[in-house]
């Protein structure tokens, strides 16, 4: 068992202190041992996730249970391995090496999801951020078997949102049924998720982009490969979709935003035997998508799929297309004490591209 010297007895971390609310609270927290087959990381960022602060506020109505106080956030982290817990000696990382943790933090392996190669879906999986101990914090626990190895030149700041963000983009593009030189929609496309998307797709994937978002994120879109982008707040965006595809419709369309609304118009968007992809989950109340006929899914052949997260092979290959630079996530940069206002921007629908949090 390897391990690094003098490690502090305490550390920062971001609690969420009183969920149902947006705040946070900087706290000192007591340093972990890892247990068997785990491993011990220092972790030097971690993105800022819009489902963060669903599980913060209580929104999700889908959540087995509500966010309890003191409950550390944040899945998108990214740091190195300090320290080896026992029956790691023949683990694929070891000390020094960087590593990330994604939104599914821990699969059991052996469920029938995870044989299937499914392991986004375990059926006894651990969330990070959600009773789990996320990556709002300086140091965090992870399975030795289930963390994901970062490319050596790819910053650390710029790799966290890919664990997430990136690998969900990348897993419902894949699952979308488009192919290259094929028409997409994604809706919410200058938004966290939305600008990896577009990269993505477009640079990635080969696939034609169109961006749909508020007016003030078209600069943004279309630098990262939106061929068409349409404001949403002007016009009948559905209408437009149809003009740009030569009256058929679009191939996919990705729903990346947490609006029933941007659902509801998603529909109208597709072309025959096209996919809607639902990413972004809506926030209270559960409700059907609006416009999901069964007469025109059948007469139009259409499907529609839905998608958490990407599997560990997904991350991987999410995090060569950051190294190679086919796709560069727009961020700034932000220390712990900043969090709660930057979810308080998030709230009201302020910020462009992503917010990574340096724990530096």
């Amino acid at each position: 068992m390897s391990e690094a010297p003098e490690l502090p007895k305490t550390y920062k971390g971001v609690v969420y202190d009183e969920p149902g609310k947006v705040s946070t609270k900087i706290v000192d927290l007591d340093m972990p041992e890892p247990g068997a087959g785990e491993v011990l990381i220092n972790l030097t960022h971690s993105g800022v996730c819009h489902s963060d602060l669903g599980v913060m506020t209580n929104r999700w109505a889908g959540l087995p249970a509500p966010t309890q106080p003191g409950q550390v956030g944040g899945h998108e982290g990214v740091g190195k391995i300090v320290k080896m817990g026992p029956g790691t000696e023949s683990a694929a990382v070891k000390v020094g090496d960087r590593v990330g943790i994604k939104w599914i933090s821990a699969i059991c392996g052996s469920c029938p999801a995870c044989l299937a190669g499914h392991d986004g879906v375990c059926f006894n999986q651990k969330v990070s951020g959600y009773y789990t101990p996320g990556t709002f914090q300086q140091y965090v626990l992870g399975p030795a078997n289930y963390v994901t190895p970062i490319p050596e030149s790819l910053p650390s700041d710029a790799a966290a949102p890919m664990l997430c963000a990136g690998v969900t983009v990348y897993s419902a593009l894949r699952k979308s049924s488009a192919k290259a030189g094929d028409w997409v929609v994604l809706l919410g496309a200058g938004g966290g998720l939305g600008h990896l998307a577009t990269q993505i797709a477009s640079r990635g994937m080969g696939m034609r982009v169109i961006g749909i978002d508020a007016g003030s994120k078209e600069k943004l879109a279309k630098e990262c490969g939106a061929e068409v982008f349409i404001d949403h707040t002007k016009g009948n965006a559905e209408e437009e979709v149809k003009k740009a595809t030569g009256g058929l419709g679009a191939q996919a369309v990705l729903v990346l935003t947490a609006a029933n609304a941007a659902y509801a118009s998603g529909m109208g968007m597709l072309k025959f035997g096209g996919t809607l992809v639902c990413v972004g989950l809506p926030e209270g109340e559960l409700k059907g998508i609006a416009t999901a006929y069964p007469q025109f899914l059948v007469a139009k052949a259409q499907k529609i799929v839905g998608v958490a997260v990407g599997d560990r092979r997904e991350a991987i290959e999410t995090l060569d297309f950051a190294e190679r630079g086919l796709v560069k996530t727009h961020f700034r940069t932000i220390k712990m004490d900043k969090l709660t206002e930057t979810f308080e921007q998030m709230d009201r629908g302020e910020l462009a591209g992503r917010v990574v949090l340096d724990l530096s």
